[in-house]
């Protein structure tokens, strides 16, 4: 026991907190123009069936990168405006099919009705791996507890891509990384101590998103 409480103030020293890191990539240093009536629309990538990026993620992103000046067009919103053309099976995957795609004056009309000017897709997870330790509870006639010690490494890895659907050109790349060590303390009760790694890539990921974007005060 009382190395189990010194492995937990270890811990608790020591925190949980992700390592994370951003890359991008743009294609120059200009920042991109966006008015007041224009939006961006955050979209995950999906693939029928056995493939489906973290909603709850895609709506983080959208939420960070909300503000007075920068507005995000709802995701479904968008995917139900333009049906079936971004549902899993006939979402473009590159510019080419895009470019095919807004050619069709309904969906071009779509699109400038509602006011889109980027679209960001988004594509990733976050993986739980490399598990060990075990936790026991148990209950008796005098009483019961847990006794033990479990952690798991968390590990999210998610790139967006930001199309300018008015020039239809790629404007950018971001990749964010983020991992940490979760841990599970048998002690009496069980103690969760959580390391938020997919709370860490959603804030990095949005915040670097909203900075790709400058708005036209003119318009």
């Amino acid at each position: 026991m009382n190395k189990l409480l010194a492995l937990c103030g270890l811990i608790l020293l020591a925190g949980c907190g992700a390592t994370t890191t951003i890359d991008e990539y743009r294609p120059s240093n200009q920042v991109m123009d966006i008015n007041s009536e224009q939006s961006v629309v955050i979209l995950g990538r999906r693939d029928a069936g056995h493939y489906d990026t973290d909603r709850e993620f895609i709506n983080c992103v959208a939420n960070k990168m909300k503000g007075a000046d920068i507005g995000v067009f709802p995701e479904q919103q968008f995917v139900d405006a333009i049906y079936p053309w971004f549902e899993p099976r006939t979402a473009p995957k590159g510019l080419k099919r895009l470019r095919r795609l807004v050619e069709d004056p309904a969906i071009k009309e779509q699109i400038e009705s509602n006011g889109i000017r980027y679209l960001v897709w988004l594509d990733g997870s976050t993986e739980t791996h490399d598990q060990g330790g075990s936790i026991s509870c148990a209950v008796g006639p005098g009483g019961g507890g847990c006794f033990g010690f479990a952690q798991w490494e968390k590990s999210s890895t998610y790139e967006a891509i930001v199309w300018d659907l008015t020039n239809l050109t790629e404007k950018g790349r971001l990749r964010v990384d983020s991992s940490g060590t979760s841990y599970l303390l048998g002690v009496v009760a069980p103690i969760p101590l959580l390391t938020p790694v997919k709370n860490d890539a959603c804030t990095s990921l949005g915040t670097q998103l909203k900075q790709f974007f400058t708005v036209d005060q003119s318009q």
